[in-house]
């Protein structure tokens, strides 16, 4: 019998099935509904040899030198600095916005004006939420905010939350900043890179223990059961008395007794062309053209020099548990409402000393991959370290 079970083969069930295995000799079965590990991490091959990644693209950039160097365990390092354009009046500019974006776009005279004030008022190399910019007086500088959040921001986040741009609050996107700096890099970390052989070989080597076992491509609630009423779990028909990490919908954990949170999910339509690269960086953003989001061409992550080159369009959509094509959560939705139904789940949750709720779907928030390892080890440090 195993001392844990964990549901979901992502970064959040990886580490502590890798952690518990490795520093405690815990027997544990990770189970999880893909045929695959690596939850949407997960990269592989395309018929013509390009590596992709199947959901979407995932560039790996941190400040935490512990949650590198514990990943370092599993992957040598390609180093990638990531950068991002984005179609606004015909031309590709960086995002984040910064100052050559504004000089792409704008007039010079009004170019270097701005330029000026914004050094001036804040110092090279800041970061300025346009919200903050919105709220300083002087017109050129609200020009601008307006400008930014009109043509980059308002439309884009429309499309990815299905709302209609008139009901996107000012709020929601106002933490978006500009970056007054020439650097077009998306993140400024100090760690940016790439596995040299693909995020799936870091979960094979994580998972690659004799104490840890895979049950793939099954629902959990086909093997494992709670009794909510006693606190018993079953697992395969048989008491089950270890230990529970659950990294799934936290609300399909518990029934949905308090109702479904809602979420968006994203379609993927992957193309391969006849040409050696179709776009000058890795995504293209589409803020106010066309049903998709952006464009991702994968040989500028992976750095192959095969002919063709396969890209992938993002296309938003509403999170359907029933229908194959939009049955996979992204993004949880956040509303006062949704908040409310969360904390009684998680209210719930902790009449179940055995189960433990890691990751983004089973907390309800969202994480960036340097974050949910970072959470995941601190889960193992403060609740299974010393367990015995």
């Amino acid at each position: 019998m195993y001392d844990t079970i964990i549901i979901g083969a992502g970064f959040a069930g990886a580490v502590l099935a890798e952690r518990l295995a490795s520093q405690q000799n815990k027997r544990v079965l990770v189970i999880d509904k893909r045929q695959h590990i690596g939850g949407n991490c997960f990269d592989c091959f395309d018929e013509h040899g390009i590596l992709i990644h199947q959901y979407g693209p995932h560039l790996f950039h941190t400040d935490n030198k512990a949650v590198f160097d514990y990943l370092s365990q599993f992957t040598e390092w390609r180093n990638y600095q990531h950068e991002v354009l984005a179609l606004i009046d015909g031309q590709r500019v960086p995002v984040p916005f910064n100052l050559n974006s504004l000089h792409s776009l704008l007039p010079k005279s009004l170019a270097d004006s701005l330029e000026l004030k914004l050094i001036k008022r804040f110092g090279y190399g800041v970061k300025v939420p346009i919200l903050e910019l919105r709220d300083i007086d002087d017109k050129e500088l609200k020009f601008l905010a307006d400008f930014i959040y009109e043509k980059i921001f308002v439309h884009y986040t429309a499309k990815q939350w299905g709302k209609k741009p008139e009901d996107i609050s000012p709020e929601v996107t106002g933490r978006v900043p500009v970056h007054i700096s020439r650097d077009n890099r998306y993140f400024q970390d100090k760690y940016q890179a790439i596995p040299t052989r693909g995020y799936t070989e870091v979960f094979k080597n994580m998972l690659d223990q004799p104490n840890i076992s895979l049950l793939l491509n099954t629902d959990f609630k086909d093997v494992f059961n709670i009794d909510f009423d006693s606190g018993k779990m079953q697992f395969m028909n048989g008491e089950f008395t270890g230990q529970l990490i659950y990294t799934g919908l936290i609300d399909e954990l518990f029934e949905c007794r308090f109702g479904e949170l809602p979420y968006r999910s994203l379609a993927f339509k992957f193309e391969h062309l006849p040409v050696d690269q179709f776009q000058e960086k890795t995504t293209i953003n589409y803020p106010n053209d066309y049903d998709f989001t952006r464009i991702t061409e994968f040989k500028h992550i992976s750095q192959q020099t095969l002919s063709g080159t396969t890209i992938v369009k993002e296309f938003p959509q509403d999170f359907e548990r029933d229908n194959p094509a939009k049955n996979i959560p992204y993004y949880p939705v956040f509303t006062d409402k949704n908040k409310q139904k969360l904390d009684r789940y998680l209210e719930f949750s902790e009449q179940f000393e055995n189960v433990t709720l890691v990751g983004r779907l089973a907390e309800n928030r969202y994480y960036d991959m340097d974050d949910i390892v970072d959470r995941a080890l601190q889960v193992f440090d403060d609740k299974f370290a010393n367990a015995g």
